[in-house]
């Protein structure tokens, strides 16, 4: 696992000189580190270095804590978006419409954060046998998701072993 970089935080900031900006946005400009941990003080808040690759480095004065949730929070959505995983939707042979409906909501949430959505009908027994009208579902699906969303196939209808599968994203 990757070793976190510590932020530099009130008497951790090495700089002489900073470049002070506010919770609310307001610049204060170029100030010495001893007026600017001062003004955090006074608002009983920290000062934390946003950028060290500056010179003189920015610093804010915000909660030092609610600083590293929000950038935990970005970053796991960054993540998120870089690698999208692929969620699967199982419908039955005798699904009923409305069943077909939740699920179709389900693909929907999943298109639109960025996931690939992998849609199974399984086969037993006798049904085996009428793949064309599992075909047939499975066709009436896709068109009902395609009426709420744009989608694209990325695998067309094929048979499995255990019945049929395709594989769609957002396009």
């Amino acid at each position: 696992m990757k070793k976190e970089k510590r932020i530099p935080v009130n008497e951790n900031i090495r700089a002489k000189e900073i470049r002070l900006v506010s919770d609310n946005e307001e610049h204060f400009g170029v100030v010495p580190l001893e007026e600017g941990l001062k003004k955090a003080r006074e608002r009983n808040l920290d000062l934390v270095q946003i950028t060290n690759n500056v010179n003189p480095p920015v610093c804010k004065i915000i909660d030092y804590g609610k600083y590293t949730y929000a950038e935990k929070k970005k970053k796991k959505k960054q993540e998120k978006a870089n690698n999208p995983q692929v969620k699967s939707i199982r419908l039955g042979f005798s699904i009923s419409e409305h069943d077909m409906e939740i699920r179709g909501k389900s693909a929907e949430k999943f298109l639109k954060e960025g996931d690939s959505v992998r849609i199974v009908l399984p086969l037993k027994g006798r049904q085996k046998a009428l793949q064309e009208v599992a075909r047939e579902k499975m066709e009436g699906f896709l068109k009902m998701l395609e009426e709420k969303i744009e989608i694209k196939r990325e695998k067309e209808i094929s048979r499995e072993p255990r019945g049929l599968t395709t594989t769609i994203i957002k396009k």
